[in-house]
């Protein structure tokens, strides 16, 4: 299957972020940030010019867009895909990259069609949210897994057990394939969604999305957390913070904690 890639002329990286959160919500797979351009990539079967110019106009945002085929694609993420370093503790790379010195968790991943390599604000702040959070011996969801870098961040965690979903085949793919690589064997990768997959309760829910989809699934992320369990929710810009909250809230959560990272924030909830 052929891919469309979009090259975007941008002028800071608030405005690369903001494309990113508005682009993922359209359906494109997956973003490469440098200086001055974000590429953007979507299945030619789902790239709307009309669409994607009726968002990026007020924006002021230029850009052009290529077909690839999906094998070139490929090919592409992994000649330009860079490690990532959390702080002093977490690194993110390919199998070709060596580790850091002095790394606790060393995560290799192929990012092929998914988004959530580590290079995204979202992911970083969930990771750190991870970091300081009791993990050992705890059933875990991660909702929209992506490359399945947070379900494998739990497992080395200590979790007991990690159900890692996504409503698309590719990032589920993904997953299973980065599984393998880091030699996990407590995590299980479907295809699915909350109201697809058999309810369950859990002691922390991982889901670094957006806000409509967190909205939408609220009362089913209450439902399905345990008694004295945590939701971490990410995906989430400034301004998502007042909203996402009240909703939360209502639902019966207890707000817990927030990180920030550029124009980005994740959250933490308690269900007492």
């Amino acid at each position: 299957m052929e891919h469309v890639k979009i090259s975007f002329v941008t002028d800071s990286a608030g405005q690369s972020e903001i494309l990113v959160a508005v682009l993922s919500e359209m359906g494109y797979e997956g973003f490469e940030e440098t200086e001055g351009e974000l590429l953007a990539y979507i299945g030619s079967d789902k790239f709307d010019a009309l669409e994607l110019d009726a968002v990026v106009a007020p924006m002021g945002v230029e850009y052009t867009s290529i077909k690839i085929a999906t094998q070139n694609w490929n090919a592409l993420w992994e000649s330009n895909f860079q490690p990532v370093q959390i702080d002093d503790f977490c690194i993110i790379r390919a199998d070709f990259h060596e580790k850091g010195a002095e790394i606790d968790y060393d995560i290799v991943i192929t990012p092929k069609m998914s988004f959530g390599t580590g290079h995204h604000s979202t992911t970083r702040l969930v990771i750190r949210m991870m970091k300081d959070m009791d993990l050992a011996g705890k059933d875990v969801l991660d909702f929209g897994t992506g490359t399945g870098v947070l379900a494998i961040f739990a497992e080395m965690r200590g979790a007991k057990s990690v159900f890692a979903i996504d409503n698309d085949i590719w990032p589920v793919e993904n997953t299973k394939e980065n599984i393998v690589r880091n030699n996990c064997n407590r995590i299980t990768a479907e295809l699915g969604s909350l109201d697809t997959v058999m309810p369950s309760e859990y002691d922390i829910i991982l889901a670094n999305i957006n806000r409509h989809i967190l909205l939408q699934y609220m009362g089913l992320l209450y439902e399905q957390t345990k008694k004295g369990g945590y939701l971490v929710m990410s995906g989430l810009l400034f301004e998502d913070e007042a909203i996402i909250c009240e909703a939360a809230i209502a639902a019966g959560f207890i707000f817990e904690q927030l990180l920030e990272e550029h124009t980005w924030i994740a959250l933490r909830f308690n269900k007492c």
